[in-house]
């Protein structure tokens, strides 16, 4: 790789950290985006693999910080990793033998949809102390394994972390809070993140160059955004909806150049 290739794909993993650091969440889904239009990576397979084992490192990276918080529900988190895995499992094969184009307009148009999710406010009960009992085990599987399995085969067929979808599905399962839910999805995110690249890394479609230079950059971006994010705390909710505006515009730029092109 070339200085310019090693600088614009340190630039794209400092966004992606940028925006996980402000925002909390969203920043992977950047990254096939990023690694195609602006590292300038020819297959998307190789992009989907590369950014799933980011999505990893830095999925991991942050479950250490929230599990030293107390902000982990590990029996609930375990669950949907496990089923969610899984799903990763299948949705990764799936997504490998799909026409890398067509896959590539598929994810464009699931930005969009990510997009206006994002814009709509999370609810849960702040106050719940969520806590898998053997009383309470079974309907809560009843719920954790379906949801897991299905966010898990979205996430290995596109290649992301899926932590937009984990943590509503964990509300949605458990009645747990967002605070519990964004740092117990952590635990989903690596695994699903893991289990996605593993797939890809055994056909040859990660390049691990890229990875390191891109968790590398993400790093970096992740401390600025923290810190900023500290700064406009009170302005948090529309930092939201202005990253949810930029991805719904990308994904439509995605599908339209696949439309075009």
């Amino acid at each position: 790789m070339d200085a310019a290739g090693i600088i614009l794909t340190l630039l794209s993993g400092g966004l992606i950290g940028l925006v996980l650091g402000l925002v909390g969440g969203g920043g992977s889904i950047l990254a096939v985006p990023l690694l195609v239009y602006v590292v300038g990576v020819q297959s998307p397979h190789v992009a989907i693999g590369t950014s799933a084992v980011a999505v990893a490192l830095n999925a991991l990276v942050g479950l250490a910080g929230h599990a030293r918080g107390g902000n982990v529900r590990w029996p609930c988190a375990l669950s949907f990793a496990l089923s969610g895995a899984v799903g990763a499992a299948l949705g990764a094969r799936a997504g490998m033998a799909f026409d890398g184009e067509r896959l590539l307009a598929l994810f464009g148009v699931l930005m969009v949809v990510v997009g206006g999710l994002m814009m709509r406010r999370r609810t849960a009960n702040e106050n719940a102390i969520v806590r898998m009992t053997r009383d309470n085990a079974a309907p809560m599987l009843a719920r954790i394994v379906p949801t897991g399995l299905a966010v898990g085969v979205l996430a290995g067929f596109f290649g992301i972390g899926g932590g937009f979808l984990v943590v509503p599905g964990l509300i949605f399962a458990t009645g747990m809070s967002i605070m519990l839910a964004i740092g117990s999805s952590l635990v989903a995110v690596t695994a699903l993140g893991a289990t996605t690249a593993g797939s890809y890394a055994l056909s040859g479609l990660v390049d691990w160059q890229l990875v390191l230079w891109l968790v590398a950059g993400g790093v970096g971006g992740s401390i600025l955004g923290r810190w900023i994010g500290q700064l406009l705390a009170t302005r948090k909710r529309a930092l939201e909806i202005g990253f949810a505006g930029l991805v719904v515009a990308i994904g439509a730029g995605v599908v339209g150049e696949a439309l075009l092109g």
